[in-house]
């Protein structure tokens, strides 16, 4: 039989190894103008885009129908009748391109809905605010993309009274953004002037740095709760299915204070 011990390792070394690129921001270049941040928002402004092509798409079939039908009614719709299609069918795009774009949601609106909906949400603003922000503050925007959907994968699963989804609900919806608003707030002309030491970008790149520490932290700590739940399953799944020998590699792992299961009442691979 296969060696558990070895391919649970390396599980757990690959697991670790995530950690540690989320701890230093993860591995991503930086989003280019316009483009998302994270893969929430792309997949919302990706279901308006499709939403928005099946209503061209049903608009076009039923003029089309529409003219063939009235065609076949008088006999024809004749050279006029073509161009009134094609003027109709112009119309048509031009009415969607300048619709269904994705609204930029509103502060109050970030921190509401499931962890899937909030994060989207704030990416969504984030890249609103973005061009409006200096260059290392953008960086920062677009680190925080990528954070942001790691910690909602995180929070799946996570009820509304869980005191890990009430803090993200506040760092999220209510630190973030009323940080990049206070700088919003200060005229352009004067954001680069110093004032108590600093200028008004610096201190915007400082207090995006420690909110993205902060997201992280988050993250790190939801993440090792699901690192010490596999490393108990995976020495359980070992002592089960590889003898009593994995059960003495139990006595060094460290206590994370997650009751471990019956392993006496369990048969061993040699019992059964």
């Amino acid at each position: 039989m296969p060696d558990s011990t070895r391919e649970s390792d390396r599980i757990l070394r690959e697991a670790k190894r995530s950690l540690v690129t989320q701890r230093e921001g993860g591995t991503h270049r930086p989003a280019p103008r316009g483009a998302s941040i994270g893969k929430a928002s792309a997949e919302v402004k990706t279901k308006a885009l499709l939403r928005k092509a099946r209503n061209i798409v049903l608009t076009l079939l039923a003029l089309y129908v529409g003219a063939g039908i009235t065609g076949a009614i008088i006999g024809g719709i004749g050279f006029w009748g073509v161009m009134t299609v094609v003027a109709l069918t112009a119309i048509v795009f031009a009415m969607f391109a300048a619709t269904g774009k994705v609204k930029t949601p509103r502060r109050e609106e970030l921190k509401q809905g499931n962890p899937h909906q909030m994060v989207a949400r704030t990416e969504l603003w984030l890249e609103a605010q973005r061009p409006a922000l200096p260059p290392p503050a953008q960086a920062l925007v677009d680190r925080l993309g990528v954070q942001l959907d790691a910690l909602g994968l995180q929070l799946k699963g996570l009820g509304d009274n869980e005191p890990a989804m009430a803090e993200v609900r506040e760092l999220v919806g209510e630190y973030i953004p009323e940080t990049i608003d206070n700088y919003r707030k200060i005229p352009v002309h004067l954001r680069a002037e110093e004032h108590a030491g600093k200028t008004a970008d610096e201190r915007l790149t400082e207090s995006l740095e420690k909110l993205s520490g902060e997201v992280d932290r988050v993250t790190r700590r939801l993440a090792e709760g699901a690192l010490d739940d596999l490393a108990i399953k995976s020495r359980y799944l070992e002592y089960r299915y590889g003898g009593a020998e994995a059960l003495e590699d139990m006595t060094g792992m460290p206590d994370t204070g997650v009751p471990l299961p019956d392993f006496a009442a369990l048969p061993t691979k040699q019992e059964r």
